[in-house]
């Protein structure tokens, strides 16, 4: 059974908003002549590694929602030019929206079980995923979501 990360989106206003970022970076790395691939640097290194890569995702939170992920295709520590230890999540460059779940902040990142992540929205739902963020917040909020 594959082990997700959870990680805060800072920075990004929606799923859209997010999306947009990665299809920036997949383009910018085409452009370069390198794989399009989504990779966020965090400071620590995942223990649970094999698991993780074992079909794991990184499920971000976006203001206060875990409201997407991104499959989890590497995990790569390497030491910055200042000699720090980080971690590049190496990610396919493909964003999915799942079923909202409310998140309280936190730092770093998470474990997430896959018990306990929240489902993908389905083809059905996608109608859900395309209503503007602040509606869709706030029908969720009043029960009718």
């Amino acid at each position: 059974m594959p082990l997700h990360l959870i990680k805060l989106a800072v920075g990004c206003d929606s799923v859209a908003d997010l999306t947009q970022r990665v299809a920036a970076r997949a383009k910018q790395a085409r452009e370069q002549g390198h794989t399009p691939q989504h990779i966020h640097v965090t400071r620590m290194v995942p223990k649970r590694d094999a698991e993780l890569l074992a079909g794991g995702s990184i499920y971000w939170v976006i203001r206060g929602e875990i409201a997407a992920r991104e499959k989890l295709i590497g995990i790569e520590p390497f030491r910055d030019s200042d000699g720090i230890a980080r971690c590049r999540l190496i990610m396919q460059p493909k964003v999915h929206p799942v079923s909202p779940r409310p998140m309280r902040p936190f730092q770093g990142w998470r474990y997430l079980t896959e018990a306990d992540a929240p489902a993908d929205l389905g083809k059905a739902a996608r109608s859900v995923a395309a209503m503007p963020e602040p509606m869709r917040r706030e029908l969720r909020e009043l029960g009718l979501l």
